[in-house]
């Protein structure tokens, strides 16, 4: 059964081959490991954190219009450098984990394929201002295949009393990544008027299912309190607990 650690190494990769993949950056800086992707840094798991390197952290986000950065931790690190530096705590990742035959994956016995759900390597269901989210399905064309997109659609009415008169509506996706002969889940999300109609479990078992294909024996993911229900459902179970603490920017300074 993999460790808090697998699950911070799973998240790691996940931040670091995006940044690979999709023109960002990662870079080290003494213990320190820094992803940042388009107008967001991460700092990743570290097990000190001195000032020193903070401070040439941030300064390089302002440097590159970067907007957001976020420091995933241990709930044991020491945070006064980043507390000195204006970070403030955010929500708290609960590590999950399942090995992939209790997932319920599409094709294992009394879990049906769901017509619903699709794994893709492209699409044209992001327009206006989201429209440059298709560029993140570049990973899933990364050979060997690491990264798995799956997304869902309804064709009923949704909860806030939409028509889509005949059509599928686009209604959420999920992702998995894999690191070793471990399955991330990541960015897993159902519109809000399409939720309470099995669309979760469908994606969560796609990109599972997909990942199992490609070698992988276990999954894990980070949950909030709102999505440990579905989790639980799909054979995951709680092994800890990790922190965040954020910075924003402000580009005008």
């Amino acid at each position: 059964m993999p460790t808090v650690e697998a699950c911070e190494a799973a998240q790691t990769c996940w931040f670091t081959c995006r940044a690979a993949v999709l023109g960002g950056q990662t870079w080290s800086d003494g213990p320190l490991l820094w992803a940042r992707e388009g107008d967001e840094q991460n700092l990743m798991f570290p097990q000190r954190i001195p000032a020193d390197a903070v401070a040439r952290g941030v300064e390089r986000a302002r440097e590159t219009g970067v907007r957001t950065i976020g420091a995933w931790l241990g709930t044991d690190v020491d945070t006064s450098a980043l507390a000195a530096a204006g970070f403030e705590r955010g929500w708290e990742p609960w590590w999950m984990t399942a090995p992939v035959a209790d997932v319920g994956a599409p094709g294992e016995p009394g879990a049906p394929v769901d017509p619903r759900i699709e794994l893709q390597q492209d699409t044209v269901d992001y327009t206006g201002e989201y429209a440059a989210y298709r560029d993140t399905l570049k990973m899933t064309r990364v050979r060997p295949q690491r990264s798995w997109y799956a997304a869902a659609y309804d064709d009923r009415r949704g909860r806030d009393g939409s028509d889509n008169h005949g059509s599928r509506r686009f209604a959420g996706r999920a992702w998995s990544h894999l690191n070793g002969d471990t399955a991330g889940v990541f960015d897993m999300e159902v519109w809000p008027a399409f939720q309470r109609r099995g669309l979760g479990t469908g994606l969560l078992r796609a990109v599972v299912a997909a990942a199992a294909e490609a070698g992988a024996d276990n999954a894990v993911l980070n949950a909030t309190p709102e999505g440990k229900m579905l989790y639980e459902s799909c054979g995951f179970r709680q092994i800890g607990v990790g922190i965040t603490w954020w910075l924003h920017l402000d580009q005008r300074q």
